[in-house]
């Protein structure tokens, strides 16, 4: 103990095992620790430009549902169908207990329901049909919604557990959400006797993925600790120590919560006794201490007798929230103190009295990505604009909630999007370069990087046998998996040589000597993006000198020139842009097709399909189904990178997960919309990991049949976040570019049998190697670059015709250029083709840029 407490006082991080000897601190001991954990605390407001004051949001209690689909065994707030007078508040109960609230000065709307009541009771699913709803959320979001348009309150969302999609549905109309952890415990969840026993909610590692979850997604999250429940201590410190993980990774815990354990009549745990007030006051120091100075730290007013300086000399720095009007629906036995008597309180302790938002100010003052643009300007009529604090003069006011405006319609059809920003980032990236090496905010948006370094594993070594490797897939190519795979993988020198010729004899027979490539245009309509792909140079914050965004009737004109310059294909992605009208992927094909009826239209990568399904409400199927209505062609199968979780959640803070690529990608190729295959390889994956994402890709092509090609895509480190900040090494080497291009050739075989090679990332000579190595294909002529050139590469941003041409007669292959599937080109396609030498050297495209 005595080592312990020393260590607090000095400021030396605790490990978990100090952290347990703490939670054990009594009297003086006791005191020592909130000494250290106050000191904490005050270093942490000081940093906030806030010291000496401790803050809390004036909010109304809104019990959506007290259904639930769980069993806790301490909880009163859930009830069965009978017992209430219907299974939800209806909407207009709910602006009713809004409206009170907002007439006594309240600024939030706190939603507390139980998780999915429909999966459980019949009750509920009944109503919810009867309403029009799908689901409990889709009712949340509808009537969140209707507060922030009647009242001006901001919702506060508790609905427990919710799926990553799910949370981006709510994310437009809530600034903030929270879902308690309560605790790691596996005993408690798993046992009959157990507080969480037949609460499929309650499973740690559940709860766990929705805080993960919520901080890939930016938003400002509200969780915490119950204690008392059951759990031991050292539960309560792997609690703290897993929230501190989430909270370091993506810093969106906005505030942790240390709930005291309070019995309740007629529930199963009524004769358990309270936590005890020390238990309380040891772990609000220790989670002080643990969770640093940066974490706002609440504990509920009402659930600590008259203990406040007590609490407040452990380190919180929030009181949570407080109603004047609503009760504590989840402890109604515990009336909220008075705010008047919280101030005194608070001011007896040396503290000023604060209030704030929902959301908590460093989130207000961040706005983008924290902060969705339809809820900017509900927040600001009710927050300080210099301390992100709330004005104590502000009155809610209801105000309009909508999709981003659509602009008026143009000669291709509805707009959906506006030109602004460096339009002219197409050309000019080759001549000016970009304006800086990352974006503004390089030091927020991707989370912190220190908690990604444990995160990368280093190559593991294991027994080679090329040889035997060889014999294998000289036998069936196709066949090649694990151990055998790696070690034609990891082959070097001669023995890589080997793997490359027999790559490049299987080409041979699959595709003979012929080249080919695809006359195309890349059109990436916006840069602005907060999604925080860790490797992407090309995202910028909406205020970057190099952000940009095309108009719809821009995207159409673009794609029209490319027609006239012999272009079969426009391939067309763009960054996830919050203000993107709900409707901008469909008007941007419809603009296109609209145009130019006969151009190939491959748009949209697997993570713009999600984001256009999630804020459209459809399901993936049904996105892409009035996609193709609306004209398009194929899919991209970009945003692949590595199809493994572990290193996705490296590389990228909010991109979806391996299953959800999957899943469009394979939705597509039901759908009759092919898609190409990628992998993005060189920064902190490993060979193991290539050889497991080719096995994937041969897999899916089995139950598919939809990829039409494999693009290897070698990483481009010069300019992206990952490699800036010294996690990612600088790209793959010559011969690992090489074995990949080789091993897809191989392991792809009668699979997907056209492999790409990038002459964007690896210039005319590494392409010419990976045409002799295994690659048939060269892609497309582009007409404009700008997601590579962004990253730093050097070999332009378009080929001509000649060009291509070039090179392939520099190892003496024929070249033929191809549709966007692999068909024949009309002839007069191919002369138009040849006679492009350069955007840049159009007068049309110099007078619109």
């Amino acid at each position: 103990m005595r080592r312990a407490l020393r260590r607090a006082r000095d400021g030396v991080a605790l490990d978990e095992v100090e952290a347990g000897v703490l939670l054990q601190a009594r009297g003086t001991d006791l005191v020592d620790l909130c000494a250290s954990a106050a000191r904490v605390r005050d270093q942490g407001l000081v940093a906030a430009g806030r010291p000496g004051v401790i803050t809390y949001s004036k909010k109304v209690f809104i019990p959506l549902t007290r259904l639930c689909r769980d069993r806790c065994h301490y909880c009163t707030f859930a009830t069965t169908p009978g017992r209430v007078p219907a299974p939800f508040l209806s909407i207009d109960e709910v602006l009713e207990i809004a409206e009170a609230g907002r007439a006594l000065g309240c600024k939030e709307a706190l939603f507390t329901l139980g998780d999915r009541p429909e999966d459980r009771w019949d009750a509920a699913k009944q109503w919810l049909e009867e309403a029009g709803y799908d689901s409990t959320l889709d009712y949340v979001r509808a009537v969140s919604i209707r507060v922030l348009e009647a009242t001006g309150l901001l919702p506060h969302l508790n609905p427990g557990v919710m799926s990553w999609q799910e949370m981006a549905r709510l994310k437009p109309v809530s600034p903030s959400m929270g879902m308690m952890l309560e605790t790691t415990s596996r005993e408690i969840f798993e046992n009959r006797s157990g507080a969480h026993f037949g609460s499929p909610d309650k499973d740690p590692e559940v709860r766990l993925r929705v805080l993960e979850d919520a901080g890939r997604s930016s938003i400002p999250f509200t969780t915490g600790i119950l204690i008392g429940i059951g759990e031991s201590p050292a539960d309560r410190v792997e609690s703290l120590f897993a929230i501190r993980r989430t909270s370091r990774a993506y810093r969106g815990i906005q505030e942790v919560i240390v709930q005291n354990f309070r019995a309740k009549p007629d529930t199963a745990m009524a004769r358990r006794p309270d936590a005890e007030m020390d238990e309380l006051i040891a772990t609000v120091a220790v989670a002080r201490l643990v969770l640093g100075p940066a974490v706002r730290l609440q504990a509920p007013p009402n659930l600590i007798d008259d203990q406040f300086s007590r609490v407040l000399a452990a380190g919180i720095d929030d009181w949570g929230g407080v109603s004047p009007l609503t009760p504590d629906h989840v402890n109604p036995e515990r009336p909220w103190p008075q705010i008047d008597e919280l101030t005194a309180r608070t001011a007896e302790a040396g503290f000023t009295l604060a209030e704030r938002l929902t959301i908590y100010p460093e989130f207000v003052r961040a706005g983008e990505p924290w902060l969705d643009p339809r809820l900017r300007a509900h927040v600001d009529a009710l927050a300080d604009p210099v301390t992100g604090l709330a004005r104590p003069d502000a009155l809610p006011v209801g105000r309009p909630w909508q999709e981003p405006e659509e602009p008026a319609s143009g000669p291709n059809g509805p707009g959906g999007l506006t030109s602004s920003g460096r339009t002219d980032l197409a050309t000019s990236i080759d001549t000016e370069g970009r304006t800086a090496d990352r974006r503004s905010d390089f030091l927020d948006v991707y989370g912190d990087w220190d908690s990604l370094r444990s995160r990368i594993r280093a190559p593991r070594k294991f027994e080679s046998d090329v040889m035997a490797a060889l014999r294998i897939a000289e036998r069936n190519p196709g066949s090649l998996d694990g151990s055998a795979a790696l070690s034609l993988m990891t082959a070097t020198g001669a023995e890589l040589d080997a793997v490359c010729a027999l790559a490049d004899s299987v080409r041979a027979d699959v595709n003979g000597d012929d080249v080919t490539y695809v006359v195309n245009r890349n059109i990436n309509f916006t840069n602005v993006c907060y999604t925080g792909c860790r490797f992407c140079a090309f995202a910028q914050r909406r205020t970057d000198a190099d952000a940009y965004s095309l108009s719809t009737d821009e995207v159409a004109q673009r794609a029209r020139v490319a027609w006239d310059l012999g272009a079969t294909e426009v391939c067309m992605q763009g960054g996830i842009d919050p203000e993107l009208p709900g409707t901008a992927y469909f008007d941007l094909v419809r603009a296109i097709r609209g145009a130019v009826p006969e151009m190939h239209i491959h748009a949209f990568s697997p993570m713009e399909v999600v984001n256009g399904a999630t804020r459209a409400n459809l399901s993936i199927s049904e996105w892409l189904s009035a996609a193709k209505e609306a004209g398009l062609s194929s899919i991209p199968g970009t945003a692949a990178e590595i199809l493994d979780d572990d290193v996705r959640w490296v590389l990228t803070k909010g991109k979806l997960p391996t299953a959800a690529w999957i899943e469009v990608v394979t939705t597509a190729h039901r759908l009759g919309i092919p898609s190409s295959s990628t992998m993005m390889y060189g920064h902190v994956d490993t060979p193991e990991h290539w050889v497991a994402h080719l096995a994937l890709l041969r897999k899916l092509q089995g139950e598919t049949g939809g990829f039409t090609e494999f693009v290897p895509l070698p990483f481009i480190h010069t300019n992206s976040p990952i490699y800036l900040a010294g996690l990612a090494r600088a790209g793959a080497t010559y011969d690992e570019n090489r074995a990949v291009h080789a091993m897809a050739r191989l392991m792809l075989h009668r699979s997907i049998d056209n492999v790409q090679t990038s002459w964007v990332k690896l210039g005319i000579e590494g392409t010419r190697a990976m045409l002799r190595g295994g690659a048939n294909d060269l892609g497309g002529t582009l007409m404009e670059e700008t997601i590579s050139r962004m990253a730093g590469s050097e070999f332009g941003s378009y080929k001509t015709v000649a060009d291509i041409e070039e090179i392939t007669d520099g190892i003496g292959r024929p070249v033929v250029q191809r549709t966007t599937v692999y068909g024949p080109v009309d002839p007069e396609r191919h002369a138009a083709a040849k006679a492009f030498n350069g955007l840049a050297n159009l007068p049309l495209f110099a007078s619109k840029a």
